[in-house]
């Protein structure tokens, strides 16, 4: 009777510890797995609106429940993200995202780059960069980021020569080495140069302030071909990098179904690299 008790024991025990284990191996796929709630965060405007049109709808086809939480800054989508309000944010490029997370001692990682909103030259005298006449001004950015971007795309566009010795993505205007037609520059805030495109010949206007302005990216004489680093991607904490909601989110936004989206609703935003090859 005693071995039959042993050994009954000793069944019971190594059965509850094959549950215990199954049950913890379920618990972390399952907690990953059957996760179907997935909270975005965006700031207001064309990239809010690509999770509810593109992002949104297609993981909802995955069974998943979706909720934007929109912005109005730069910073608390990525507070949010890191104190567990959000799964995901979609805002920001690499370098803001680099910085803040060193700044704020966060981190965080990029699940995929998405379609982003190109900087453009725009003009009410002009119809072309060739016809853009000998001693005109153009309007710039202030800030060093949109400089330089500003500074390259106008390289780009055979305008100016920028030295050969600087990073392009430093450059500022002291770095002009040719300017054959005589181009000047006024450097003034970010978010008044919408405005500036009524008042002078030519404006270089960031993506995303064109599309707060109601203007229409292809009105653009040219649009930057922006280094993927300027642009946009989805961002997690880097320890849900794995899992499976995010898995899921970098297979919707590489399907055809997406680029069908963004190639109807999201005219003149830039893909990335990944999206050309």
């Amino acid at each position: 009777m005693k071995k039959l008790l042993s050994l009954l024991a000793i069944l019971l025990i190594s059965v509850l510890a094959a549950c215990g284990s199954d049950d913890g191996e379920g618990a972390d796929s399952g907690s990953d797995g059957d996760k179907k709630e997935i909270t975005f965060g965006a700031t207001t405007g064309p990239y809010s609106d690509m999770v509810t049109k593109a992002i949104a709808p297609l993981l909802e086809e995955k069974g998943y429940k979706v909720e934007n939480k929109e912005f109005t800054d730069y910073i608390q989508p990525n507070n949010s993200l890191a104190n567990g309000d959000l799964d995901a944010n979609l805002f920001q490029h690499k370098i803001y995202m680099e910085s803040f997370a060193e700044e704020n001692n966060m981190d965080l990682s990029e699940v995929i780059i998405v379609p982003t909103a190109p900087m453009g030259l725009y003009s009410n005298s002009f119809d072309s960069i060739e016809d853009i006449e000998d001693g005109s001004t153009i309007v710039i950015a202030n800030d060093p980021t949109n400089l330089a971007r500003t500074l390259t795309m106008l390289q780009d566009e055979g305008l100016i020569t920028i030295s050969d010795e600087v990073d392009p993505l430093r450059a500022s205007v002291n770095d002009i080495t040719e300017n054959p037609k005589n181009l000047n520059f006024q450097e003034i805030e970010a978010g008044q140069l919408p405005r500036s495109v009524e008042s002078e010949d030519v404006a270089a206007v960031p993506g995303n302030y064109a599309l707060a302005a109601d203007m229409d990216l292809l009105d653009a004489l040219a649009l930057e071909d922006m280094p993927d680093d300027y642009r946009n991607r989805v961002v997690v904490n880097t320890e849900d990098i794995d899992k499976q909601y995010v898995k899921d989110i970098k297979e919707v936004i590489e399907s055809d179904e997406f680029e069908e989206i963004i190639d109807e609703e999201f005219q003149g935003f830039g893909k990335p690299q990944w999206m050309k090859e």
